[in-house]
């Protein structure tokens, strides 16, 4: 049974966190069940690295994407129409873990040096069921709207095409299709799209498509949000889902709505840190998080050594004693030439979400919200740094209370005089790919973008720099 603490975390509580019990307190077998086992974080080689610069970046856990991202910043596009067309790319080239189907949180530094924080997590319908009211489409539609730069058709565009001609398949898809390969099995598409004529998961450098999610993402790139809340995509959801047992109604998708309001800041010497804020049970567990690491900051450990800990002293503050090996979650970020940034996290509440595609859309179904793997959502970390009115740090932690732990860990570093300014400044969680970080790091003359190296992500740089 999941404990009361459980339920009110994946359910967005505004409360302050009192008490914590330490790693050797929660059992030997628990702390391995999450993850946590080993308080030194283990040595990785990042995969990949950007060039140094003080002009664009992207990075992501998929390759593709990122550098998708970075073309944009290239063609003048902003941070958030960056990370649109990083999440649609993702949507098709990474469907483990980001899809049109799930839902997420991102932070956004406009360029009046405000950081904005979006909501549009996943919600279980009322009917109930094992599907969730995506939110994701709506939410970068939003952003889009308020921040973008290109046109809409511009960031959705390179996921259609992918979707509808086919795409290689990336070494960080090919690592989730080995491990979640069982779960392929159990949807024909996925097993279509993803499985080798052998039974197989497709290998690194093979070729997939999925003409439906093409055809669902033109309508998007054609209509807007509405395409796929409203029109036939939406229509036939609602008629998938019924068929199999779902919950999810047509007023209620048409009805999602996307929840926008200042970020939470926090002062850290020189820097401001912002995370989401209490509404959320992200925010609940973010903030937990940081206080824990303020206290190992104080401590012999430093930020990176204490994550391990402060994420298993936060997990038992809520009562969380064991989760899902994976959480089906990603995060990414994006920093444009005009000093704006935006950090995402995203989820499908499980690998593949629930494993189920809406016959003749394309789209992986999330899984609601309601099951054990809702608790994705808590552990999305999306950050944003300011220094000196500039963006000195933006990333995020996804996957589990490793990612976010290391997410916000990285940014205390900093504020301790440990900057990421080079390969293996930033250390993984020990549990990649699952529990993942991003960040991109800035300094007065240059910034840096690296991914997790644990897992086999990439940042890229744009074309366009700033001259000194």
């Amino acid at each position: 049974m999941l404990s009361r603490r459980f339920l009110a975390l994946a359910a967005a509580p505004a409360l302050m966190l009192a008490g914590c019990q330490t790693i050797e307190s929660m059992g030997d077998h628990t702390a391995a069940t999450l993850g946590l086992g080993d308080a030194s974080p283990q040595s990785y080689t990042a995969s990949e690295i950007s060039q140094s610069q003080r002009g664009g970046l992207a990075v992501a856990d998929e390759p593709l994407a990122a550098r998708m991202g970075a073309g944009v910043l290239t063609s003048g596009g902003s941070a958030v129409d960056a990370v649109a067309a990083m999440f649609f790319t993702m949507s098709v080239t990474y469907p483990v873990a980001a899809g049109l189907g799930g839902g997420g949180i991102c932070l956004v530094r406009d360029a009046s040096g405000q950081v904005v924080e979006f909501d549009f997590l996943t919600k279980a319908p009322r009917a109930g069921g094992g599907y969730a009211l995506p939110g994701a489409v709506k939410g970068f539609a939003e952003m889009h709207r308020l921040y973008g730069a290109l046109p809409w058709q511009r960031v959705v565009a390179p996921a259609e095409a992918y979707a509808s001609t086919g795409f290689p398949v990336s070494q960080a898809l090919a690592v989730r299709l080995a491990a979640a390969q069982n779960i392929l099995r159990l949807d024909a598409t996925l097993a279509g799209e993803f499985l080798d004529q052998s039974g197989a998961p497709l290998a690194a450098g093979s070729e997939a498509k999925n003409v439906p999610l093409g055809v669902t993402l033109g309508a998007i790139r054609q209509g807007g949000a509405d395409a796929f809340y409203k029109g036939d995509a939406a229509a036939r959801i609602v008629a998938y889902s019924a068929a199999q047992g779902g919950g999810i109604s047509a007023a209620e998708l048409a009805g999602t709505s996307v929840l926008q309001g200042p970020a939470r800041s926090r002062g850290l010497g020189s820097l401001v840190m912002y995370l989401p804020g209490a509404r959320t049970g992200a925010g609940a567990f973010s903030a937990s998080i940081t206080d824990n690491l303020s206290r190992g900051l104080r401590g012999t450990r430093g930020a990176v050594g204490s994550a391990p800990l402060a994420a298993s002293q936060s997990l038992a503050a809520f009562g969380v004693a064991s989760l899902p090996p994976d959480l089906g979650s990603t995060g990414f970020a994006a920093v444009d030439i005009n000093g704006g940034a935006a950090s995402c996290a995203v989820t499908l509440n499980g690998p593949f979400g629930s494993a189920h595609t809406a016959a003749g859309t394309g789209v992986v179904l999330g899984m609601t919200p309601s099951s054990q793997a809702g608790l994705a959502s808590a552990f999305l970390a999306p950050v944003i740094a300011i220094s000196g009115g500039q963006v000195a740090m933006a990333g995020a932690g996804a996957g589990g209370p490793a990612g976010a732990a290391a997410a916000i860990g990285s940014v205390l570093s900093a504020a301790g005089g440990r900057p990421l300014v080079k390969r293996g400044d930033l250390r993984g969680t020990g549990t990649a790919p699952y529990d993942t970080v991003n960040m991109i790091s800035c300094d007065d003359i240059s910034c840096v973008a690296l991914s997790d190296p644990g897992g086999h992500g990439t940042g890229a740089a744009s074309e366009v720099v700033v001259q000194q």
